[in-house]
């Protein structure tokens, strides 16, 4: 073949491909459809969501702190520290001044300590059955107590993580939920705001029965211009068994001046889950 039929060989070989691929490229962009009017609305609440968040390392507060189980009912006063994507402090105090107990929940562990029968509990969140079948860690626990949405199992929720979820609007308010095997996650969210106004954990066991986390968000304080949840009511509902507390925060700010982990002393004795907490239900 003369080299002038080659180069216009070539040349028609390339026109057709490119045409080929400019047809292709309107296939592929007739078949993308715009996004519903309903994609568009669960993006734009999930957005306001995000921007509710507290953009801060640190958050303290004094704290008023109460747990009933059964007829039992305790209350304590204390300090709440926490630290971004780090620590999460309960201090509960008795009498008014002294250390009673502590709760500590790092990235690795969850950490209770009685500092007046000198026991203390240090285990992964794996041992606490509960933790565990909730598939909930301390990034959970960390995005349920700074009002964030949250997957488990990762850090935190990004841009491109609404598909993930599905919303259900009723009026001022939306249910936005998320689930994976027999657990169930929600949240209740206002529409115009983006405010987190409950979340709840549904863990479905039909063997056992179901257990439940239910965090409702009474009021909000300030902190550092935005708000943030200052008091919290927290049900637990086991089978045969419920728990409630109410976590009522004071004096919100950002104190960096501790240290982020808790050194137990040789003189504590290390106990179980059941025996801390019948050990805890007395610290009042």
């Amino acid at each position: 073949m003369k080299q002038s039929s080659i180069i216009k060989v070539v040349a028609i070989a390339i026109v057709i491909g490119l045409a080929a691929c400019k047809s292709k490229q309107k296939v592929e962009e007739t078949v993308q459809l715009p996004p519903t009017q309903e994609q568009l609305e669960k993006d734009s609440l999930i957005k306001k969501v995000h921007r509710t968040a507290i953009n801060t390392q640190y958050v303290s507060s004094k704290l008023k702190f109460t747990v009933e189980m059964g007829p039992q009912k305790l209350r304590l006063t204390g300090n709440l520290r926490m630290k971004r994507d780090d620590v999460i402090r309960l201090q509960l105090m008795a009498f008014g001044f002294v250390e009673a107990g502590r709760l500590e929940f790092t990235r690795d562990y969850v950490l209770m300590l009685d500092r007046i029968n000198k026991q203390y509990l240090q285990v992964p969140y794996k041992y606490i059955d509960f933790l565990r079948n909730s598939n909930i860690d301390f990034f959970t626990l960390q995005a349920l107590f700074w009002n964030e949405l949250f997957i488990p199992g990762t850090m935190k929720v990004d841009e491109h993580d609404p598909d993930k979820f599905s919303v259900m609007p009723g009026g001022d308010e939306a249910v936005i939920s998320l689930q994976e095997g027999r657990m169930n996650y929600s949240w209740l969210a206002n529409q115009q705001t983006g405010r987190i106004k409950m979340a709840n954990i549904i863990y479905d066991d039909p063997t056992s029965g179901n257990s439940q986390l239910n965090w409702d968000y009474d009021s909000y304080g300030q902190l550092n211009g935005k708000l943030f949840p200052d008091d919290m009511i927290i049900t637990l509902t086991l089978p045969g068994k419920e728990v409630k507390m109410e976590v009522k925060l004071t004096y919100l700010g950002n104190d960096q001046n501790w240290e982020p982990r808790t050194t137990v002393s040789d003189k504590y004795r290390k106990v179980d889950v059941e025996d801390m907490m019948r050990r805890f239900m007395t610290l009042g």
